[in-house]
C-alpha cells in the first residue's frame, strides 16, 4: 500500500490532506496548552483558598489551633497546598513534554512538507515542459508535411503546363524537394522528442512521483505516531502525580483520624477554668420576724430591706446568681472592686489602689494579672515565667559566646581587641540580672496563686489565701458588697482597719447610693468606640451630660441615660460646665 502507486494522480488532494493533518496537530497543541492554563489557575485558586483559611499569626485564631479538630483542619489546608503543587507539576510537565516538543515538531513538519511538495511541483513542471516540447514538434511536423504536399502539387502543376518556362519548372521542383526535406527533418525531431517524453513520463509516474508521495506518506504516518505518543504522555503526566495526590488525601484522612474529642474537651477546661468553687446553698431568711438581719455569707443576691432602696451603681441592678449575670461594664467594675478590697494592703501585690482603679478606667490589665480568675491567672503567670526563662537562656548563650570570643582574642591578639567586648559583656550580664529579677517577681506571684487554688488531689480542701478569710459568695456578689438591710457593712472583725478605710474610700467611686448629679453637658467631637471596661461609646455630634470632670488622667465621666454612663477621652469631647452646679 503506497500513496505513490495508488494516489499517483491525487497530488492536490494529498496537499490538502497533509495541511489538514498539521492543523489537527496544532489544534491538539492548543488543547494541551489550555489544559495547562487550567491546571495553573486551579492550583493558584487552591493555594489562595488554603492561604485564606490559614490562621493569622499573633492572633486569637492561632490559639484555637491547639484543638485536635483545628489541627486536623490545618493539616488539611497544608495538604491542599501540596495538592495544588501537584497540579502545577502537571502543568509544567505537559508544557515541557508536549506543548514545547510538539510546537518544535510542527515547525519541522511544515518545512519537510514544504520540501516534498516543492519537489513534486518541480517534477510536474518538468513533465509539463516536456509535453509542451512534444506538442510543438508535433505541430511543426504537421505543418512541414502540409507545406511539402502543397509544394509537390505546385511542381506537378508547373511541370504539366506547357506555357511555363523550364526555369520556372526547375524552381518549383527545387522548392518541393526543400519542403520534403523539412518535413523529414521535422519528423525526425518529433520522433526523438516523443521518445524522450515517453521516457520522462515513465520516470515521472513510476519513479519521481512514487518517491515523493512515499516520503509524504512517511511524514504523515510519523505525525500520526507522534500524536499518539503525545496522548500517552498526556495520560502519563497525570498518572505520575496520582501517588502523591493519593498521599495527600491519605494524610488528610490520617489528620481526620487524629481528632480526639476528649483532648479537645480537656483543652476547653484548661482554657476557661476559673478556679472558683460553685456557690453554696442560700439560707432561708425569715421576714416574718421583726428582727434585725444581716446578709448571709452564702447569699448571692442583693438584700432588699424594708423601705430601703436597692443599691445602685450606674443604674438599677437586680439580684441574680453571679455566674449567670449578663456581663456589662458596671458589674465588671464591681467585681474588680470586691477583688481589690481583698488584696489592698497585702505585701505580695505590687500595685497601689489608685493605680489599680486608673488601670480599670483605661482598660489595661495589671502586671500580675490579678484581674483574671485564679486558674486563668495561674496560666498567664506560668506562661510569663516560661517566656522570661527562655529570654534568660538566650542571654546566657550570648554571654557564653562573647566569653569564648574574648578568650580567642586573648590568645590571638591579632584577631581583635579583647577590651572591645567588655562593654557588650557587661550589657548582657545586666540584662540577665534584670530578667532574673523579673522572673523571680512572677514566680512569687505564681507561687502565691498556686497556694490559693484547690489542691489537685482534693478539690474540697483549700489552701490559705484571700478565698479563706471570706466565703466565695462574698467574692461572687458584685452588687450588694456585704450590705445589711439597714445599709451598714458587716465586715469581719479580724480584717485590718486599713483595708476597711481603703474600701470605704473607693465606695464613692464604685457604689454610689444615688447617681451623681450632672455638672454640665458636652458634645462629642469625634466617634469613640468604648470597648474597654468602664468606658462608654459616643457618636460624633452627640450631646451628653457631664458628671465628673477630668482629674488630670485624660478621662471625663459622662452619662447618656440613667443606665448608661462611663469614661471618654477628654480630647474627644467639648465640655460646657454649668457654673451654678459646679459651685454648689
Amino acid at each position: 500500500m503506497s500513496w505513490g502507486t495508488e494516489l499517483w494522480d491525487q497530488f492536490d488532494n494529498l496537499e490538502k490532506h497533509t495541511q489538514w493533518g498539521i492543523d489537527i496537530l496544532e489544534k491538539y497543541i492548543k488543547f494541551v496548552k489550555e489544559r495547562t492554563e487550567i491546571e495553573l489557575s486551579y492550583a493558584k485558586q487552591l493555594r489562595n483558598l488554603s492561604k485564606k483559611y490559614q490562621p493569622k499569626k499573633n492572633s486569637k485564631e492561632e490559639e484555637e489551633y491547639r484543638y485536635t479538630a483545628c489541627k486536623a483542619f490545618l493539616s488539611t489546608l497544608n495538604e491542599m497546598n501540596d495538592y495544588a503543587g501537584q497540579h502545577e507539576v502537571i502543568s509544567e510537565n505537559m508544557t515541557s513534554q508536549i506543548t514545547v516538543e510538539l510546537t518544535r515538531y510542527v515547525q519541522d513538519l511544515k518545512q519537510e512538507r514544504k520540501s516534498h511538495f516543492h519537489e513534486g511541483r518541480k517534477a510536474q513542471q518538468h513533465i509539463e515542459t516536456c509535453w509542451k516540447q512534444l506538442e510543438s514538434s508535433k505541430r511543426r511536423f504537421e505543418r512541414d508535411c502540409k507545406e511539402a504536399d502543397r509544394a509537390q502539387q505546385y511542381f506537378e502543376k508547373m511541370d504539366a503546363d506547357i506555357n511555363v518556362t523550364k526555369a520556372d519548372v526547375e524552381k518549383a521542383r527545387q522548392q518541393a524537394q526543400t519542403r520534403h526535406q523539412m518535413a523529414e527533418d521535422s519528423k525526425a525531431d518529433y520522433s526523438l522528442i516523443l521518445q524522450k517524453f515517453n521516457q520522462e513520463q515513465r520516470e515521472y509516474y513510476y519513479t519521481h512521483i512514487p518517491t515523493i508521495f512515499q516520503k509524504i506518506q512517511e511524514m504523515e504516518e510519523r505525525r500520526i505516531v507522534r500524536v499518539g505518543e503525545s496522548m500517552k504522555t498526556y495520560a502519563e503526566v497525570d498518572r505520575q502525580v496520582i501517588p502523591i495526590i493519593g498521599k495527600c488525601l491519605d494524610e488528610i484522612v490520617k489528620a481526620a483520624k487524629s481528632i480526639d474529642q476528649k483532648n479537645d474537651s480537656q483543652l476547653v477546661i484548661e482554657a476557661y477554668k476559673s478556679g472558683f468553687e460553685p456557690p453554696g446553698d442560700i439560707e432561708f431568711e425569715d421576714y416574718t420576724q421583726p428582727m434585725k438581719r444581716t446578709v448571709s455569707d452564702n447569699s448571692l443576691s442583693n438584700s432588699r430591706g424594708e423601705g430601703k432602696p436597692e443599691l445602685k451603681f450606674g443604674g438599677k441592678s437586680k439580684g441574680k446568681l453571679w455566674p449567670f449575670i449578663k456581663k456589662n461594664k458596671t458589674q465588671s467594675f464591681c467585681f474588680h472592686k470586691e477583688l481589690m478590697k481583698r488584696t489592698i494592703g497585702k505585701p505580695t501585690y505590687a500595685f497601689e489602689a489608685r493605680d489599680y482603679v486608673l488601670s480599670l478606667k483605661l482598660g489595661a490589665a495589671p502586671e500580675d494579672f490579678s484581674n483574671l480568675p485564679p486558674e486563668q491567672r495561674r496560666k498567664k503567670l506560668q506562661q510569663k515565667v516560661d517566656e522570661l526563662n527562655k529570654d534568660i537562656q538566650k542571654e546566657m548563650d550570648q554571654r557564653d559566646a562573647i566569653t569564648k570570643m574574648k578568650d580567642v582574642y586573648l590568645k590571638n591578639p591579632q584577631m581583635g581587641d579583647p577590651a572591645s567586648l567588655d562593654h557588650k559583656l557587661t550589657e548582657v550580664s545586666q540584662n540577665i540580672e534584670k530578667l532574673r529579677l523579673e522572673a523571680q517577681k512572677f514566680e512569687a506571684w505564681l507561687a502565691e496563686v498556686e497556694g490559693r487554688l484547690p489542691a489537685r488531689s482534693d478539690q474540697a480542701r483549700r489552701q490559705s489565701g484571700m478565698y479563706d478569710t471570706q466565703s466565695p459568695a462574698t467574692v461572687n456578689n458584685c452588687a450588694q458588697d456585704r450590705e445589711s438591710p439597714d445599709g451598714s457593712y458587716t465586715e469581719e472583725q479580724s480584717q485590718e482597719s486599713e483595708v476597711k478605710v481603703l474600701a470605704t474610700d473607693f465606695d464613692d467611686e464604685f457604689d454610689d447610693e444615688e447617681p451623681l448629679p450632672a455638672i454640665g453637658t458636652c458634645k462629642a467631637l469625634y466617634t469613640f468606640e468604648g470597648q474597654n471596661e468602664g468606658t462608654i461609646s459616643v457618636v460624633e455630634g452627640e450631646t451628653l451630660y457631664v458628671i465628673e470632670e477630668d482629674k488630670g488622667d485624660g478621662w471625663t465621666r459622662i452619662r447618656r441615660s440613667e443606665d448608661e454612663e462611663g469614661y471618654v477621652p477628654t480630647s474627644y469631647v467639648e465640655v460646657y460646665l454649668d457654673k451654678n452646679a459646679k459651685d454648689s
